[in-house]
């Protein structure tokens, strides 16, 4: 599997993080915990609301988007932090059933003046649906260590 450091972004690559499928009881779930409104709580009062049926809290969304970025790029990374994101967007429903992908797409990566051992990566990440549908939208800023000089771990994001 590949590593990734700071040097293996590029303006423009993008790399497909994999799918999972929601099921009504994650959605429950989450929302007992995190989000109990009642569309993400409780199927036949859902049904009653302007979204027709239940609904993922955008929290879980993000979460989902969280793992699958987790999964397919920073566990093989050399992240070492995240100062945050920017016009986080939820554009569609998620339902019960649905499976979604989500995609990091690298906007611009900027060295660190202050400290050489790192730089930042832009991205544009999206999740869609099943249907091809993009559910939500964000940009993700994330700090990553840049290649030792011994080069260990060379790696080329994959495309």
């Amino acid at each position: 599997m590949p590593y990734f450091y700071f040097e293996d972004f590029h303006p423009g690559k993008s790399v497909a993080l994999g799918a999972r499928t929601i099921t009504e009881a994650e959605i429950i779930g989450f929302a007992r915990q995190y989000d109990p409104q009642i569309f993400h709580l409780d199927p036949e009062a859902a049904r009653r609301s302007p979204f027709g049926g239940l609904i993922a809290s955008g929290w879980h969304s993000a979460a989902i988007f969280m793992r699958l970025f987790v999964d397919g790029v920073l566990r093989q990374s050399s992240a070492l932090a995240s100062p945050g994101v920017d016009d986080l967007r939820w554009l569609q429903p998620v339902r019960p059933g649905d499976r979604i992908s989500a995609r990091v797409t690298v906007l611009e990566t900027v060295p660190s003046r202050s400290k050489p051992d790192r730089g930042l990566v832009k991205l544009a990440c999206e999740s869609t649906n099943q249907r091809g549908e993009i559910v939500m939208t964000m940009c993700s800023l994330g700090l990553f260590a840049r290649r030792p000089a011994s080069g260990l771990h060379d790696a080329c994001v994959p495309g």
